[in-house]
């Protein structure tokens, strides 16, 4: 089973304005990546940078729809002496603080997936070893092309 960390431009991805196509897909990859969570099929990883994000949404529907993925997650990540040294090192390769946290909560619990719809991340970070860091799209391409038989 994929162990995956979600960041929030991610949980917030359905509440976006849904008129580009790239954000549609992206919303309803979300949508299908929450289905195989709750299915038992991935195994979600949740942090207190998430928490932190989370408690300053200013649109309470979307705060209260992302805070109950923490309950759902089987794999709670608290500031640590060491993620914080990775998030100080990612920070270093050209990225804000918070994201460098969040992709330090994903190394430290062991996620397969970082799932982001950050381009900036994204770039940065496209040849990344230490976790792999995927668009919500490409990771339904991914995880969907291991059931076919060819």
């Amino acid at each position: 089973m994929d162990r995956i960390y979600i960041d929030t431009c991610v949980f917030n991805r359905p509440f976006d304005d849904q008129i580009r196509y790239d954000i549609r897909l992206e919303a309803e990859a979300k949508i299908y990546i929450q289905e195989k969570i709750k299915d038992g099929k991935l195994e979600l990883i949740w942090s207190y940078i998430l928490e932190y994000e989370n408690s300053v949404n200013p649109f309470l529907v979307r705060k209260l729809a992302i805070v109950r993925w923490k309950n759902i997650a089987r794999i709670h990540i608290i500031e640590n002496e060491t993620v914080l040294l990775l998030a100080k090192r990612i920070k270093a390769l050209g990225l804000k603080s918070k994201d460098a946290l969040h992709i330090a909560c994903g190394i430290y619990g062991k996620a397969d997936f970082f799932i982001t719809t950050d381009k900036k991340i994204l770039k940065i970070l496209k040849d990344y070893d230490e976790i792999n860091i995927i668009n919500p799209v490409d990771f339904v391409i991914e995880i969907e092309g291991r059931n076919y038989d060819y």
